[in-house]
């Protein structure tokens, strides 16, 4: 179940008969894509500006992004020539808090969120 040439990810798995539940935690099962997803609780970012924070090349960002646009967690806004990523779902923090305490509490602590 990986993003497929057109980085569709989530809606590759439903229609594939993957409940939306499993195609949704699959879509945040990447390293990748989490890191995404912290570096874009912080604000918007650019692909150039995620490339050169996260040391990716940008085909690899823009994949991930477009798997965490088919799920509704991320979106974009133009600007003149460019694009700027954003979370569109305030309750991914709340999901990704929550995953940390589990972790915690099976002993592998980890930090999902940005730190403040």
């Amino acid at each position: 179940m990986a993003i497929n040439d057109a980085g569709r990810c989530v809606s590759a798995d439903i229609a594939a008969g993957v409940s939306p539940a499993a195609a949704l935690f699959h879509s945040l099962s990447d390293e990748t894509r989490l890191r995404i997803v912290r570096r874009l609780a912080r604000g918007e970012a650019r692909v150039v500006d995620l490339t050169t924070e996260l040391g990716l090349a940008q085909s690899t960002v823009s994949k991930h992004l477009a798997c965490l646009r088919d799920c509704g967690l991320v979106d974009y806004r133009a600007q003149g020539r460019q694009s700027f990523y954003a979370l569109t779902r305030p309750e991914l923090m709340d999901l990704l808090a929550s995953a940390e305490h589990l972790l915690s509490a099976t002993g592998h602590a980890v930090t999902l969120r940005p730190v403040p």
